[in-house]
């Protein structure tokens, strides 16, 4: 069933896990860990595309970010709480369902409705262009300090009218 789930492009490893977390004891809990044993990504693969992205990180000078740090129910691979800005390092073998695919954006737009902003790096692109990928997100930092120091003060009054630029108004 599991074959065939992945022959139609249909499996999704996530809830699975999630079930089995829940699991406990169930006799049918270790059998099912079994089974979808050979499609849980490798954790030297993700640790190293973190550790690599990490390095990459400090070397260029920036501030050290949180890592798996959860907030707003989500846990963010890479993250600068103070700036609000995340990273999720991407690989296909976590992210390469359909169901995967519609989670990772509904995710996102939670998280922006929640004034964090994240980015996606995969694992062949942090290979292919690391400078390119440090620059973006050097950038996309300095972008969120502007803005957080630009930001009025919760109790200051406002300039403009409420809802000026909103549909409707």
């Amino acid at each position: 069933m599991i074959e065939r789930s992945e022959e139609l492009r249909t499996f999704d490893l996530g809830p699975i896990e999630a079930l089995l977390a829940r699991s406990g004891g169930h006799r049918g809990a270790k059998p099912l860990s079994r089974a979808v044993a050979l499609y849980r990504p490798a954790a030297v693969s993700r640790s190293g595309l973190e550790r690599k992205f990490l390095a990459l990180v400090l070397e260029s000078g920036l501030p050290r970010p949180s890592t798996n740090y959860v907030e707003h129910g989500f846990e963010l691979d890479v993250y600068w709480p103070e700036r609000r800005f995340a990273v999720e390092l991407d690989a296909f073998e976590t992210h390469g369902t359909r169901e995967a695919f519609e989670r990772d954006r509904l995710r996102q737009e939670e998280l922006l409705l929640a004034d964090i902003q994240l980015i996606r790096v995969t694992g062949p692109r942090l290979e292919r262009e690391p400078a390119r990928v440090i620059e973006h997100v050097t950038r996309l930092l300095n972008q969120r300090h502007r803005r957080s120091s630009a930001a009025p003060s919760p109790n200051a009054p406002s300039s403009g009218r409420r809802g000026e630029n909103l549909p409707g108004n």
